[in-house]
């Protein structure tokens, strides 16, 4: 009943985000010509692009992340430790599976900043790559699910 609310919440804070960070390199877009820099300001975008592979890594590392939280979470071991425990977690996820898509993990991290970017008077943008969206989408979605389906059968 709530999850909604969260979901809004997040796409809301990462769209607001994102449009903080266009006011903040406001002189960078019109010296800058090169639109998929721009583009890279806001939101992912894969190094190769392989929808296959895309959405593989995207699953895999949203999946880590969320089996990683709920141990976390079940153990009072980290207690008061938390929160370095899961920046460490979330930079080792970035070392070693950001470099192929840029690790959306999060579908709001993604969406709202592409959003931005789409509505935004940014100088010679070109397009958001709206092709290319579903992928930090969808993939996180199903990478939650099976992080957490894990985490029920192995705790």
């Amino acid at each position: 009943q709530e999850v909604p609310a969260y979901c809004l919440a997040q796409l809301l804070g990462a769209f607001s985000g994102a449009v903080l960070v266009w006011l903040f390199y406001f002189p960078f877009w019109k010296k800058t010509d090169n639109a998929e820099i721009k583009l890279a300001v806001f939101c992912t975008a894969p190094a190769i692009r392989s929808p296959p592979s895309n959405l593989f890594n995207e699953i895999l590392a949203t999946a880590v992340l969320v089996l990683a939280i709920l141990f976390i979470g079940a153990n009072a071991f980290t207690e008061g430790l938390n929160p370095i425990v899961l920046g460490l977690l979330i930079i080792s996820i970035g070392l070693s599976l950001g470099g192929t898509t840029g690790f959306a993990i999060n579908p709001a991290r993604d969406l709202g900043p592409r959003l931005a970017h789409f509505i935004l008077p940014i100088h010679g943008k070109g397009s958001s790559d709206w092709s290319y969206a579903w992928i930090p989408v969808v993939g996180p979605l199903i990478g939650g699910l099976l992080g957490a389906w894990v985490f029920q059968i192995l705790f």
